[in-house]
């Protein structure tokens, strides 16, 4: 990787940049998903999709743990890695924090506002999900237990998207 352009970057370009990089990145999902659609119909592509996101998060939150020396485990070690991924960015998850539990909650998405702007339905995205937080948080603690309470398709709160429920099991597992 040749990063020698951002030697010469300020802050104000770099974050400009940032913008752009995190824009192209869910479009270039978006794309990857509708066309895959497309092509092998909504089932594969709802698979597909599981399978990416399920395995990414995971190696995400490692990565992330890695690079930016995070040491804590547990809630409070999922929240200072989740605050990194690009989705909590790009989608701005209300993050609320307790001593028991972590709560996500997403009021506006803008992959299921692009959807709806575009005269699709809604895409079911629960599992997705499902397997994406819970990847990433295990990968931080393996006795972080991840829940839904609601997310499409079900029916949900007034200004609410989906919200998802962190807990610990048992005692605080080690890392892998």
């Amino acid at each position: 990787m040749n990063l020698k352009i951002f030697e010469a970057m300020q802050a104000p370009e770099l974050r400009t940049y940032l913008e752009f990089l995190l824009r192209h990145y869910r479009v270039m999902d978006s794309f990857w998903y509708l066309y895959i659609a497309e092509e092998f119909g909504e089932a594969a592509a709802d698979r597909l999709n599981e399978k990416v996101w399920g395995r990414i998060a995971g190696m995400a939150a490692r990565d992330l743990v890695k690079r930016l020396d995070i040491k804590e485990r547990g809630l409070k070690g999922f929240v200072q890695a989740l605050r990194y991924w690009p989705w909590c960015i790009l989608v701005d998850y209300q993050i609320a924090e307790s001593a028991e539990e972590v709560t996500i909650s997403v009021p506006s998405c803008p992959t299921q506002e692009a959807r709806t702007r575009r005269g699709l339905k809604e895409y079911n995205c629960r599992e997705m999900h499902r397997l994406e937080f819970s990847s990433f948080a295990l990968e931080i603690d393996p006795c972080i237990e991840t829940h839904c309470q609601f997310a499409p398709p079900d029916p949900r709160q007034e200004g609410l998207m989906c919200r998802w429920r962190f807990k610990m099991k048992g005692e605080v597992g080690r890392r892998k």
